[in-house]
């Protein structure tokens, strides 16, 4: 069954009653209810998944810690980062988790490959690097056959507040940006992009 993608874009969103808007569209949805796309970005906001590790934090300073529900470790948002939230029906779709971050790895890079930014992702920690930096955080919970949380895309953002924390549990890993590659960078037009492969490998 083919159900059409709602896409939704919007400004600048707090972050946990956004969270909590994506577990209640996850809990009450249906067999033949749409999946979403939801373009955003958060407030500054250090995110811990849910077998993160609170050593991981090295200094919050007055950055709120949220406890989440998501795979992965600890990770920042913030003004400047486009977040994607994947409201997808993978049952439905036949895709594994596996393959559905598969799937949000290589838009990015396709994205990035339209910027004249080569990246690549890595099997052992999700994401996309350019030249081993990372530039995209991905991070899904599975409920029902469906997921949701998604990816985060530093566009033009100031980076300092990596520096308080272990990137996704790596010490000392780099974080990098679009920004520092292209000049003028627009994050609505990233996220236009985005969007469109996304949708593509969404058919």
């Amino acid at each position: 069954m083919n159900v059409d993608t709602i896409t939704r874009h919007y400004d600048e969103l707090e972050y946990v009653p956004t969270w909590q808007a994506m577990q209640q569209f996850t809990d009450t949805r249906h067999a033949k209810t749409a999946d979403e796309l939801w373009f955003l970005q958060h407030p500054p906001v250090y995110t811990l998944g849910k077998n993160g590790k609170a050593s991981h934090i090295l200094n919050a300073a007055d950055i709120p810690v949220v406890n989440i529900d998501r795979g992965g470790q600890v990770t920042y948002h913030g003004p400047g980062q486009l977040v994607v939230y994947t409201l997808l029906d993978l049952k439905r779709m036949k895709l594994g988790i596996r393959d559905a971050v598969t799937m949000l790895e290589d838009s990015i890079i396709a994205v990035l490959a339209e910027y004249g930014v080569e990246s690549a992702s890595q099997r052992d920690a999700p994401g996309v690097y350019v030249d081993n930096a990372k530039i995209a955080a991905l991070g899904l919970r599975v409920r029902k056959g469906c997921c949701f949380h998604g990816l985060a895309l530093n566009v033009d953002m100031d980076l300092t507040p990596f520096s308080g924390i272990n990137p996704c549990g790596y010490e000392g890993l780099q974080v990098t940006q679009l920004s520092n590659f292209v000049n003028d960078v627009d994050i609505k037009q990233v996220a236009e992009h985005l969007q469109q492969q996304l949708l593509q490998r969404l058919k």
